[in-house]
């Protein structure tokens, strides 16, 4: 009875060995943001960018020299002003810079969301990239290495930018 205990015990102790040898995932890695700014098509967004930006950038230069001639005229005149329009114009100067802050807020965000559009079909077209190739490399987790490097300890074997840069067709 304990010779078929003990065998019993054996043959489920290396079905478990297998199973969990089986489960190991392999692990690679992709300089995510470099592959994307390695795209071709990347040569084309950067200037879409800087023109859409040098509209906001125009505007508040306008604004900023606004604030500029209505303050020194401020400084100016302020010996001779009544208390009220000193207060007036004191108040005007801030309306001045409050919309100037607002605005720059809301270009600054109107920017990135322009970027995030014209990056995300990159992105999406690198993904795929990335998926095909763990796919076909048996890779279950793809890490993105260009974010803050993650990686402690890694080889050159579990990087995957080479083969998802061949993939996309870049040199």
């Amino acid at each position: 009875m304990r010779n078929v205990f003990k065998a019993t015990l054996l043959a489920v102790s290396l079905l478990f060995v297998g199973q969990i040898s089986r489960a190991q995932s392999k692990i690679g890695y992709v300089d995510f943001q470099a592959l994307i700014g390695q795209m071709p098509e990347a040569k084309t967004i950067k200037p879409q960018i800087d023109a859409y930006q040098k509209q906001f950038v125009d505007q508040l230069t306008t604004m900023n020299n606004e604030l500029q001639t209505k303050g020194k005229a401020f400084q100016d005149q302020s010996k001779t002003m009544t208390d009220a329009v000193k207060a007036t114009k004191q108040a005007e100067l801030q309306d001045i810079q409050k919309r100037m802050q607002d605005y720059q807020n809301d270009a600054q965000q109107k920017v990135e969301a322009k970027s995030n559009e014209l990056v995300k079909p990159l992105a999406d077209k690198a993904t795929a990239a990335v998926k095909e190739v763990a796919k076909a490399k048996n890779i279950a987790y793809v890490i993105d290495s260009s974010r803050g490097n993650p990686l402690l300890v890694s080889g050159p074997a579990d990087d995957l930018t080479a083969d998802v840069k061949a993939k996309l067709g870049i040199k």
